[in-house]
């Protein structure tokens, strides 16, 4: 079998932990049964030899395979990755979905979607990233007693998504322990009138509203600061027509919304500006992840 998971970007500016959408840029994994256990990687990491030694997919597969069957049969994993690992792309979530989804794959047991999200938050404690990788376009989360609780709106086919990715990764860990421990109210307040406007906005498609809904004050300054052209990369964005631009999950990458008549426009002014990050044109998915048969 193989199954392709999207790459996913988080929080969108105010959203913090509970909004997100997916990004037609995936991960593929092949799976395939053999007479012992052994890994390929190809694309991203394919020259960091800890993702074969110590791989958190398949530590996660077998855990899941082994549950539902008893068993540990020796498999090959082919992984091809295309998400970039600590760019706020979402990599980690794509390596729990996928590994859980294909699990009970190989196990011959067909699972909800919802299923698959309900296990993965189990692994990832916050739904903005894992949401969107598993059911695809724009997702709103909550956690209710330990069950995600989602509701989702397919993304016009007319948008794009212009991602700035830096050369230098950002730590989602380290992002975290820059963040205060507690927030003034009208600075929550401030979040949660944005958070819920820019909801409104993807579920009424009314693009318009989009600069101003995604405006944060709560954590992407504090992570910004440590890569201080990312207040630029927004600016640019901003000036050039970006519906919305904000920090793509703790970063380091810069996601900006765009119609695709704007995106080409969009995304030169951001070479231009920033020859040393990559800048890419990418379509949104509204299909999560998927699984094909061999």
């Amino acid at each position: 079998m193989k199954i392709c998971i999207p790459a996913t970007s988080a929080n969108l500016g105010p959203g913090f932990d509970c909004l997100g959408l997916a990004i037609a840029l995936y991960n593929e994994v092949t799976i395939k049964p053999s007479r012992y256990q052994s890994i390929s990687v190809k694309g991203e990491g394919e020259e960091n030899a800890k993702l074969k030694s110590n791989n958190i997919f398949v530590s996660i597969f077998y855990e899941i395979y082994q549950e539902v069957t008893g068993k540990k049969d020796p498999f090959r994993f082919e992984f091809y990755n295309r998400i970039p690992f600590s760019r706020g792309l979402g990599s980690s979530s794509a390596v729990i979905v996928g590994a859980i989804a294909s699990a009970y794959s190989m196990a011959g047991i067909k699972v909800s979607r919802e299923a698959v999200l309900n296990k993965a938050i189990l692994y990832e404690t916050h739904p903005d990233n894992i949401a969107p990788a598993v059911y695809g376009g724009f997702t709103s989360s909550i956690v209710e007693n330990t069950k995600v609780r989602t509701l989702k709106k397919e993304l016009s086919s007319q948008l794009r998504a212009v991602m700035v990715i830096p050369d230098r990764p950002m730590s989602t860990a380290h992002s975290r322990t820059l963040l205060p421990k507690s927030y003034l109210m009208k600075n929550v307040v401030y979040n949660l009138s944005r958070a819920s406007l820019m909801s409104a906005a993807f579920f009424s498609e009314n693009w318009d509203v989009l600069r101003a809904a995604s405006k944060d004050c709560m954590h992407e300054h504090r992570r910004m600061r440590q890569l201080r052209e990312l207040f630029e990369v927004r600016e640019v964005a901003l000036q050039n027509g970006a519906l919305m631009s904000t920090l793509s999950g703790s970063g380091s990458s810069f996601f900006s919304l765009v119609k695709q008549e704007n995106a080409a426009k969009v995304a030169q002014a951001l070479k231009n500006r920033f020859e040393s990050f990559r800048v890419e044109i990418f379509e949104l998915d509204n299909g999560g992840f998927q699984i094909l048969q061999s």
